[in-house]
């Protein structure tokens, strides 16, 4: 059994980037990958780039199949560029195959030649991501007509029904991206209402356009089974009246969510805890209940984001070589963004969680149709809202529902962060024409003072 400084098992954001940084220190590094379609991680391959890619064409206008060409192409140099900024450093060792925790520290390696080989690792960061989580419905999970979020995106034909299951952000995303190519999209999901940590105000316009655009909501519903019918998926489901409906459909993506990939690590084998997700429980550091195993990224549950990852980089990064003093506790302020037309962009308090808290609170509020880019731009749909503390005039959370949101969300992060006078994003003088010139007229008045 060969003894290794460090096994990084996965080759996502957080994995990859640590693994560079250790052998750029000189420390000899294994990075253990199950697939050759996955070298760079979920983001570059499954996820972030090609489905943002996508959108964009859709919104273009490129024929679904020369879109997916492009995203193909895009994605194979992408992993190429990847393999090579680890494979080509001296101290670290890539190898193809599935590992499986024999102990604590050690691993079987399963190549896709068939051979087994052991290492032990001084230290093993767990980097294994997450997976399409399917819901249990009668008939799903055989279906030939199912497709989870990475099948959608390397279909050959573009489908003319898609029944997308779960309203949420995944679900959105990619109603929009199918709908702008032209599929017929239907979203069922059991909740009442979609968006619903939103405030209604920004959920309802969101649900608007979508609605303008052709995309079809079921709400409430329980859907009862899923059967074949004339070649095409016949969905079958109940509202609260129970009244049964059946629609049909060419493809149905479970956009349900996903769900840490830790079945195929047989921790059982070890002391590692996980939680009842399967994710992998870590502490401030990331560090596992297992003295020299961290958790890395998705696997171990939280927000599923590739720059969450790279900031559990950071934190390990600190721990090892720098002042020990990066937690995960630190990330207080943390911006999402959905990729929808226009862009949804979101960070600290909306509106209906400072009211529920019982906040004070100054709320800056204007459409997007008073922006000048926003008419170039020829989408004057959405709005942008700031709460700011009346107290200290610092920004306590927004939500911007507008092109290039995902741009200028990181301009709102940036002044809470720094703790900085909304008054600094209000005078400051900006190119035009842009989005961010937008503040200077947003920050002129509060609507509720």
């Amino acid at each position: 059994m060969e003894t290794i400084k460090n096994i990084i098992i996965g080759f996502g954001k957080g994995g990859k980037t640590l693994a560079k940084f250790l052998a750029q220190h000189g420390e000899q590094v294994l990075v253990v990958e199950k697939s050759k379609q996955m070298y760079g991680g979920t983001c570059i391959n499954i996820a972030c780039l090609p489905s943002k890619r996508l959108i964009i064409e859709a919104a273009h206008g490129t024929s679904f199949e020369d879109a997916v060409d492009g995203k193909n192409v895009m994605t194979a140099q992408l992993r190429q560029k990847n393999y090579q900024m680890l494979a080509s450093e001296d101290n670290i060792t890539v190898l193809d195959g599935t590992a499986h925790f024999t102990g604590n520290h050690t691993i079987n390696v399963q190549t896709p030649d068939g051979k087994e080989l052991t290492y032990k690792g001084e230290r093993i960061f767990i980097n294994t991501g997450a997976t399409p989580s399917i819901p249990d419905i009668p008939g799903l999970k055989n279906s030939p007509f199912l497709l989870n979020s990475t099948d959608a995106m390397n279909q050959d034909k573009l489908p003319r029904e898609l029944v997308i299951i779960g309203g949420g952000y995944i679900g959105l995303e990619f109603a929009n991206m199918f709908a702008s190519f032209g599929s017929r999209v239907t979203i069922l999901d059991h909740h009442k209402s979609l968006l619903p940590r939103e405030d209604d105000d920004v959920a309802e316009m969101v649900i608007q356009n979508f609605k303008d655009n052709g995309v079809k909501f079921e709400v409430g519903v329980n859907i009862k089974d899923i059967s074949e019918q004339d070649e095409q998926a016949a969905i079958t489901f109940t509202r609260g009246d129970n009244r049964e409906t059946t629609i049909f459909a060419d493809k149905i993506l479970a956009a349900t969510g996903r769900q840490p990939e830790t079945a195929s690590l047989d921790l059982q084998n070890t002391d590692i805890k996980v939680d009842k997700k399967g994710a992998i429980v870590v502490n401030d550091l990331l560090q596992t209940n297992v003295s020299n195993v961290w958790a890395i990224g998705d696997v171990k549950g939280g927000p599923q984001f590739t720059y969450i990852s790279l900031d559990d980089f950071r934190i390990i990064k600190d721990e090892l070589f720098g002042n020990k003093e990066r937690r995960v506790s630190d990330r207080l302020i943390v911006p999402t963004n959905v990729f929808i037309e226009p862009s949804l962009a979101q960070v600290g308090l909306t509106e209906k969680e400072a009211q529920k808290q019982g906040k004070d609170y100054l709320l800056f509020k204007m459409p997007a149709a008073a922006i000048p880019k926003a008419k170039v731009l020829k989408d004057t749909r959405g709005l942008l809202k700031v709460l700011v503390d009346p107290q200290t005039n610092l920004i306590i959370g927004a939500t911007l529902y507008i092109q290039e949101a995902q741009e200028i969300i990181n301009m709102v992060v940036l002044a809470m962060r720094a703790k900085l006078p909304y008054q600094m994003l209000r005078d400051q003088i900006y190119t035009h024409p842009t989005i961010s010139e937008a503040f200077n007229d947003l920050f002129k008045k509060p609507v509720n003072n």
